[in-house]
């Protein structure tokens, strides 16, 4: 087993502490599972194939909130929940064609920004996960959720511990006492048990 790999398995089995935080924004609570996690890292599959919360669709008010979304087409709200079923029923295509329909009215939101990044990352495409991030952050500098989610997926997308680390640094700046702050502080602690000082490394 090479070095990396078993530093992965070490961030893996840390991060099923943290699999509860939410990923995405306060609004649309996204989570991430906690297979994906730990899984990802090592074997390299991507997220979604590893997750097995999925949660049925409401086909009725699917069908409702895209009626209302017909009605009203410059409302992002219909659009945003439905992208949240789409989410949380595991079908990420359908979750980001409503959130980016939601982005397109509501271009300033960076909570469904970050749900969109999220989406993207669940579709094994970290790079443009890490891109929507960046929109979100260029929206709210300071927006801890956003970041949390930005060590994540450089951690486990990217394997560039060393991004992860800095993105995490930033939450526990933003927010050292919240939920996302203390979730960044068990991340930066199992990269720092994972590596020796001076060794976090990167791409």
């Amino acid at each position: 087993m090479r070095a990396d790999s078993i530093v992965f398995a070490v961030a893996g089995v840390l991060f099923g502490i943290i699999v509860g935080w939410v990923l995405g924004s306060q609004q649309g609570a996204r989570a991430i599972p906690a297979a994906a996690v730990q899984a990802q890292p090592v074997a390299g599959q991507p997220a979604a194939q590893q997750s097995s919360r999925a949660v049925p669709l409401d086909q009725e008010r699917v069908r409702a909130l895209q009626a209302v979304a017909e009605q009203n087409p410059k409302d992002p709200q219909p659009r945003v929940q439905l992208g949240n079923m789409y989410f949380d029923a595991e079908q990420y295509p359908d979750a980001i064609t409503w959130y980016e329909q939601a982005m397109a009215l509501a271009g300033s939101d960076p909570n469904v920004s970050t749900d969109l990044g999220v989406a993207y990352y669940y579709s094994n495409q970290p790079d443009r996960a890490i891109a929507q991030f960046e929109h979100s952050l260029s929206l709210d500098a300071r927006h801890a959720k956003t970041w949390l989610n930005m060590g994540i997926v450089r951690a486990f997308g990217k394997q560039d511990l060393k991004g992860a680390a800095d993105a995490w640094e930033q939450v526990v700046a933003i927010a050292p006492d919240s939920p996302e702050g203390q979730a960044a502080k068990k991340g930066l602690e199992g990269l720092k048990n994972a590596h020796p000082p001076g060794t976090t490394g990167g791409q």
